[in-house]
């Protein structure tokens, strides 16, 4: 699995679509941090309790989703996992969050 990893992850920047990738620690490691009503939670464990979990993230530079799509299809991970396509909503540069540079 390393070696198709690697090889996809190079497909994606000798395409020039390849903007960054974070894969996540096993779900046992994560804490949820919550507030409500001004009460502060930390707790062990995922928010819920479900089989299918974030694992890791992908960012791409593609013109459309069916681009996005396309390289989808060709990642290792839909051998044994489901690859979620979704839009950007908002981006940080050098500290600035800007909406308007995800718009159509």
């Amino acid at each position: 699995m390393q070696q198709a990893m690697a090889d996809y992850t190079a497909a994606l920047h000798a395409a020039g679509v390849f903007v960054g990738a974070e894969i996540m620690e096993p779900v046992a490691r994560t804490v949820t941090v919550t507030r409500r009503e001004g009460d502060l939670r930390i707790q062990d464990g995922p928010f819920a309790d479900t089989r299918e979990v974030l694992a890791g993230v992908f960012i791409l530079d593609v013109p459309d989703q069916d681009a996005a799509i396309a390289w989808a299809q060709k990642h290792p991970a839909t051998q044994y996992a489901v690859i979620e396509v979704r839009k950007v909503a908002a981006a940080c540069e050098d500290g600035v969050w800007n909406a308007a540079a995800c718009t159509d």
